[in-house]
């Protein structure tokens, strides 16, 4: 009986146990670096590679769905702003304006980027969600 028992234990600390996944490192890739880390690092290699003049169909192409967009018109030209996370300001799990590089384009041509040009365009900083 004491047999039995013992088994019946272990087969129920097995079942029990068995969906249990142990995470070591969390969601890290083989270089240590996490998610967020590698998204980051790429987009700034990927916007040091952009030149003006390209077409934002050809930016996209490159560089993926962008965290945020904005599509504004002024002074003749109908500006899109591509935002794309390049730097973490708050480890807050979530991704800020203030956190992103802007592409800027004018009439689907790139014209620059980065907060400077931001800024030079709209007057506004680059702060918190849009």
């Amino acid at each position: 009986m004491k047999v039995v028992s013992r088994v019946l234990v272990l087969g129920l600390v097995t079942v029990l146990l068995g969906g249990c996944v142990f995470s070591v490192g969390g969601s890290r890739g083989s270089s240590g670096e996490s998610d967020w880390q590698q998204i980051e690092r790429e987009n700034r290699a990927a916007i040091a590679r952009l030149s003006k003049g390209m077409y934002v169909d050809e930016v996209r192409s490159r560089m993926g769905t962008p965290d945020f967009l904005e599509s504004f018109s002024r002074a003749d030209y109908d500006y899109q702003v591509l935002f794309y996370r390049t730097h973490r300001v708050k480890a807050d799990g979530m991704t800020t304006r203030d956190e992103t590089t802007p592409l800027i384009f004018a009439d689907g041509l790139l014209v620059g980027w980065g907060e400077a040009a931001w800024v030079d365009l709209t007057g506004r900083p680059l702060t918190g969600r849009p």
